[in-house]
């Protein structure tokens, strides 16, 4: 990729503008991420040059990936990341705020794709936003990105409403790009270049070379309905995630208020806004394969800038004793097993109701310690896609945890859009001892079930 364009960042404060320095006394294994000592000569005027005008930012020492092998750390890969994912947070929380007035004019529909899943204005409108502004940030016109959504139903001609409302969403968020901290175009997104961004994602991955994934919102039933839903990037190189960047606009910053229901809280919101940056917002959880660490940070499009000083350290938890334990799981039966799920959750001794959570936020919640286990048994003939696991397996291995498939060995993103030779199922859990028991479980189990 080319080299990083940013728009200017401009903040008194030096140490406001990067990564935050490693909290002590972390449970685990050592952090790599370190510091970087600022450079004494200025940016470039009217441009922030990576590394130069940072006092923190994404620098793994130790070698990168593995450990000692010289190899890049990738932070203006993570930064440009996690900036993109918040411009795409915002874009998804206008959308579905039409859904919950019921404003069907400003993009509060829900279309069915060929499978008959949903799809919303706010899957085109991000998935053209992310494009753009990965091609922008690396002056590379063919950054290879591989995404969930194509243009046929945008192109057609039943389509053109649509299409206009897509348009809209995208420059209205573009126009605020500057606001955190990337370029807006000179001026707005015509309806073909908006297209021209969704079709430039047509990567199909594979084992060599570095291309994106991205599920622009990941979850679109719980989108809709007012509830739990991410949007989801990764960097894979060679077949290896290297990053990934999760942006949950509706996943609450504190553990306590996520027993609230979010419809109806979202809606109590609009009677009586909170205080900006206060503890009821979303977040973006981002990590670098390698570093050991993984953060979170209170949404731009709420907190009212982005402020890398903000951002905290998470981790999972240190429960190991399944009793105590709590087991996350799909909410649509369409493509998973709860029973199946269920069975196992008895026999390990987990005891706590399951959480069951729209889209990739389960692996969230593992990362920051609400949950301990993650379990997903695809029924027959389903397979499952990069885009739904990728950022969210970095994450949780870099706060400390374990993702694996059910036979222990680790997913596989090397072989095109889907995750090819799954053995049965994906389990994800705080813990090797948890994840040791759930393995031992599903070899227990499986014979006897129907999947």
């Amino acid at each position: 990729m080319g080299s990083l364009r940013l728009s200017t960042w401009s903040s008194s404060s030096a140490a406001a503008r990067g990564f935050p320095p490693s909290p002590s006394g972390r449970r685990g294994r050592p952090s790599r991420c370190a510091p970087s000592s600022p450079a004494s000569a200025p940016p470039a005027l009217g441009r922030l040059q990576m590394g130069t005008d940072h006092a923190w930012q994404w620098d793994c020492r130790g070698g990168g990936l593995g450990g000692g092998g010289g190899r890049r750390d990738y932070a203006k890969e993570m930064e440009a990341a996690v900036r993109v994912v918040q411009v795409a947070c915002t874009l998804c929380q206008r959308v579905q705020d039409s859904f919950l007035l019921a404003d069907t004019g400003s993009g509060g529909s829900v279309h069915s794709k060929l499978d008959r899943s949903p799809v919303t204005v706010a899957d085109w409108g991000v998935q053209a936003t992310v494009s753009w502004l990965l091609s922008d940030c690396f002056r590379d016109e063919n950054v290879s990105i591989v995404a969930e959504e194509d243009d046929k139903t945008l192109s057609s001609s039943d389509g053109t409403a649509l299409l206009e409302s897509v348009v809209a969403a995208v420059n209205g968020c573009l126009v605020e790009a500057p606001k955190y901290g990337l370029r807006s175009p000179e001026k707005d997104l015509r309806a073909h270049d908006v297209l021209q961004a969704i079709r430039k994602c047509s990567s199909t991955g594979g084992p060599k070379g570095r291309f994106w994934v991205l599920d622009p919102v990941d979850g679109t039933l719980g989108f809709v309905r007012g509830d739990q839903y991410a949007i989801a990037l990764a960097l894979i190189e060679d077949g290896e995630v290297v990053l990934g960047v999760l942006g949950c606009p509706n996943y609450p910053m504190k553990k306590e208020w996520l027993n609230y229901h979010q419809r109806y809280y979202r809606l109590m919101s609009k009677v009586a806004p909170p205080t900006s940056g206060s503890w009821n917002k979303g977040c973006v959880m981002y990590a670098h394969k390698g570093c050991g660490q993984a953060w979170m940070q209170p949404l731009v499009h709420d907190f009212g800038m982005l402020n890398w000083h903000n951002s905290r350290e998470i981790q999972v938890s240190s429960v190991s004793d399944p009793v105590s334990a709590t087991f996350c799981e799909p909410v649509e039966k369409a493509n998973s097993s709860h029973s199946f799920t269920a069975g196992l959750a008895h026999s390990v001794g987990l005891r706590n109701r399951p959480l069951r959570v729209y889209s990739m936020v389960k692996y969230a919640a593992i990362a920051r310690g609400d949950a301990e286990i993650f379990m997903k048994f695809a029924r027959s003939g389903y397979k499952e896609k990069i885009w739904d696991h990728a950022a969210g397996v970095v994450i949780i291995q870099e706060a400390g945890g374990v993702v694996t498939d059910a036979g222990g060995r680790p997913l596989d993103f090397s072989r095109g859009v889907y995750l090819e030779g799954l053995d049965r199922g994906i389990i994800a859990c705080s813990g090797a001892l948890l994840h040791r028991r759930i393995l031992g479980a599903v070899d227990a189990s499986w014979n006897s079930s129907t999947l």
